[in-house]
């Protein structure tokens, strides 16, 4: 069956550290993100759309804006998350290790459950290096 799809660019800076790894990405560092967020319809809407651009805005990019941009991600069970939160850091914490494939996944969920029939996020976290989630 034929699909139309959409893509949504977003961008943010975050901060971030991987538990228990070994390489430079142990140390808190920072991202200049970009998050494509893509959704899908079998069919247009009356005005001949997938969804608008910028619902997905207010949406995805609200949500990111209000949780991700310019915070630590981190991992819940992350050892200096007690010290950031007493020196007043803003944090997003996770379940698990905040990698771009596991961000990638949560913003893709955060946006099926605010109603988007996302067929995928992809999340650039360098110019050069991306991590992408869908479900089939």
């Amino acid at each position: 069956m034929p699909l139309h799809r959409v893509t949504r660019a977003i961008e943010f800076c975050y901060g971030h550290r991987l538990l228990d790894y070994s390489g430079k990405c142990r140390h808190l560092h920072g991202h200049n993100g970009l998050l494509e967020v893509e959704i899908e319809a079998e069919s247009l809407d009356g005005l001949g759309m997938v969804v608008d651009f910028g619902v997905v805005a207010d949406l995805v990019k609200g949500w990111v804006d209000a949780n991700l941009d310019h915070r630590m991600v981190l991992c819940r069970r992350d050892p200096v998350v007690p010290l950031l939160a007493e020196m007043g850091e803003p944090l997003y914490l996770m379940d698990e290790n905040p990698t771009a494939e596991n961000i990638s996944k949560h913003v893709f969920q955060q946006a099926q459950r605010q109603g988007l029939r996302v067929s995928e996020v992809r999340l650039w976290e360098t110019p050069s290096s991306y991590a992408t989630y869908r479900e089939d």
